[in-house]
C-alpha cells in the first residue's frame, strides 16, 4: 500500500505543467522594438532600438501564467536621423545619460480567442515607472528548420509622453506614441 500511495505521488507530480522558457531571438535579428509618433500632425516619424534582450514563459494548459521581461538599451534608438536620434537621447526625451536602460515586466495575461490577449505589466521609463496594457497578437509557434522550437508574438501599446516625464512632450496628437514589440523566441 506504501508503495502504491508513492507511485500515485509520483505520477501526479510528474504531471504537472510547466511553462516553457523561451529566448528573445535578438541574435538572429527575429524580434524588433518600434516606435511611431506623428510629426507635426502632416506624418509619421518612425523608429526602433536596437539593442535589447528578454525572455518570457508560456504554458499551454494555463494561458495566464504566461510572462515576459525585457530590457532595451535606450542608447540605441535609431530614426534613421543622427540629428534627431542625439535629441532623443537628450533629457528633452529620453535623458540615456541618467536613464540608460528602459524596461519591462509583465504582471498577468488575459488570453482571448487564437492566442490573442492583453499583457499587462510595468514599463519603467525614463525613470517612471507606470502600469500599461499591450495589445498581443499570437503570429504563431512550431518547429524550426534547426530542430529547435520557436513561438512569436507581437505587442502594441499606446504610450503618453508626458506620462514618462518627457520633456518635450508638446500635447495634442503629437502626445501618443505606438509602440510596437515584435518577438520571436527560441524555446530553451
Amino acid at each position: 500500500m506504501k508503495k502504491l500511495l508513492i507511485l500515485l505521488l509520483i505520477s501526479s507530480i510528474s504531471g504537472v505543467a510547466v511553462a516553457d522558457k523561451y529566448k528573445i531571438d535578438t541574435k538572429g535579428a527575429h524580434a524588433f522594438v518600434q516606435f511611431k509618433i506623428k510629426h507635426l500632425g502632416y506624418s509619421w516619424l518612425y523608429g526602433r532600438f536596437d539593442s535589447f534582450d528578454g525572455e518570457f514563459e508560456y504554458d499551454e494548459s494555463d494561458p495566464s501564467k504566461a510572462n515576459i521581461q525585457m530590457t532595451v538599451d535606450t542608447n540605441s534608438v535609431n530614426s534613421n536621423h543622427a540629428a534627431r536620434d542625439k535629441h532623443l537621447r537628450s533629457d528633452d526625451f529620453l535623458n540615456v545619460a541618467s536613464f540608460p536602460a528602459a524596461s519591462f515586466s509583465s504582471t498577468s495575461f488575459s488570453e482571448g480567442e487564437n492566442g490573442n490577449g492583453t499583457m499587462k505589466g510595468n514599463l519603467t521609463l525614463n525613470g517612471v515607472t507606470k502600469e500599461v496594457d499591450l495589445d498581443v497578437t499570437f503570429v504563431g509557434g512550431g518547429k524550426d528548420p534547426w530542430g529547435g522550437t520557436r513561438r512569436g508574438y507581437e505587442a502594441v501599446a499606446e504610450l503618453k509622453l508626458s506620462e514618462f516625464n518627457i520633456k518635450k512632450s508638446v500635447g495634442g496628437a503629437y502626445e501618443e506614441l505606438t509602440l510596437i514589440v515584435s518577438v520571436e523566441g527560441i524555446k530553451q
